[in-house]
């Protein structure tokens, strides 16, 4: 009778200790394929709101500009920033007739304050999630060999215990060990890979939303965007 030998049969042979291994690493790769679907679609949305600061730009206001955007959510952050530009402008202005704030903190400072608050609100949301699949890239591979290990312990164990054994006796139970460290690569190659991928677009995120915040900025205190020949030679 021929022996099974695969994953399924690694776990209904194995005891607490390698299925507790099998649950970790498939729990981590349901987990990795998680995130990498879900800011994958995430960056695809941002790529969409992006086209909309092209129309943004055409408006005479930035009031008038927010209504470009078809989502006004949290998770839109070209409009949490325009918003915070508004805001912030119109608080000081508010503020007009308080010399004390006027002296101590400039219009330009306190926008600059505004926007930057919710640049590294941006970031952490972009950020959320990449730790994970670094997490998981980094320790995958060593849960997988320590199943391997573990399971090789057992296996020549019980052939010695039986006596004398053969070379098939051996290689099943060692093979179905090896099967643990194939299933660690498989979990942590997916996460690392998709680690770098997302972190590279994350990069690309923030950079489009530091320029729109300094156009921002330079709109609020000049009343209109920098050029973009003049950035160019800056």
């Amino acid at each position: 009778m021929q022996t099974q030998v695969g994953l399924i049969n690694t776990w209904a042979t194995g005891d607490w200790v390698t299925r507790t291994v099998v649950f970790l690493l498939i729990a981590m790769s349901i987990g990795s394929w998680y995130v990498i679907v879900y800011k994958s679609l995430e960056h695809y949305a941002f790529r969409k709101k992006a086209k909309e600061v092209d129309i943004f730009w055409t408006k005479s206001s930035i009031k008038d500009g927010l209504m470009c955007f078809k989502t006004k959510t949290s998770n839109n952050f070209f409009h949490e920033l325009a918003t915070q530009a508004d805001a912030a402008l119109r608080h000081f202005q508010d503020q007009g007739g308080d010399q004390q704030m006027q002296y101590s903190l400039g219009l330009s400072e306190w926008i600059t304050r505004n926007l930057q608050r919710s640049l590294d609100d941006a970031a952490t949301k972009m950020q959320s999630g990449l730790s994970l699949l670094a997490s998981v890239g980094s320790t995958a591979p060593f849960i997988g060999l320590f199943g391997t290990v573990w399971g090789i312990y057992h296996a020549l164990m019980s052939i010695g215990s039986a006596g004398q054994a053969t070379l098939d006796q051996v290689a099943g139970p060692v093979g179905e060990s090896l099967i643990m460290t194939a299933l660690g690569l498989a979990v942590a190659i997916p996460a690392v890979l998709g680690y770098n991928t997302l972190l590279r677009n994350q990069k690309a995120m923030s950079t489009k939303l530091s320029r729109f915040a300094h156009d921002l900025h330079a709109l609020q205190i000049t009343g209109s965007r920098i050029n973009k020949t003049l950035r160019v030679e800056a």
